[in-house]
């Protein structure tokens, strides 16, 4: 075998920094310490024209102590599902510096029920979350009135 004695050019190579800046004091960061806390903080950054019509997931990103740090939407889906992604979700947890996480989706039709996907998803980010040490403290279904709260109902 010939032997490769080359000089990396440093350019072609992308330098990563790490980095954390949340713009929010932690002073005005709502602590979280029930799932109606959490439905009523996902309901009021919720699009309530679209909450009956396309099914949306979500991830409420929480800090060591319970506080929310922040709300994103993982996928907009059909009136029927929605996909999830668990890189991007973990990855979107990891960037926002979280420590446990809190899950929602909505059901258009209105009910409350998790579908037999709902409880499979949730199981694997559970587990995955062990894996990276981000607790999932619970899973919302979301409708307009109401929720169902997977942790409250003994699935995670």
């Amino acid at each position: 075998m010939e032997k490769r004695n080359e000089i990396f050019d440093i350019n072609c190579v992308a330098e990563v920094d790490l980095i954390y800046n949340n713009p929010v004091k932690p002073s005005l960061r709502p602590k979280i310490n029930s799932a109606r806390q959490a439905y009523e903080l996902f309901i009021e950054n919720w699009d309530m024209g679209k909450i009956e019509l396309q099914e949306h997931f979500k991830i409420m990103f929480l800090n060591r102590g319970g506080k929310a740090l922040g709300i994103y939407t993982l996928s907009a889906g059909g009136m029927h599902g929605t996909v999830v992604d668990n890189k991007l979700l973990f990855a979107a947890a990891l960037k926002a510096n979280a420590c446990k996480i809190i899950l929602a989706h909505n059901h258009p039709s209105g009910s409350l029920q998790p579908s037999s996907a709902d409880i499979e998803i949730t199981r694997g980010i559970v587990a995955a979350g062990k894996l990276l040490d981000i607790k999932v403290n619970d899973h919302l279904i979301i409708t307009r009135d109401e929720y169902f709260s997977f942790s409250d109902n003994g699935y995670i």
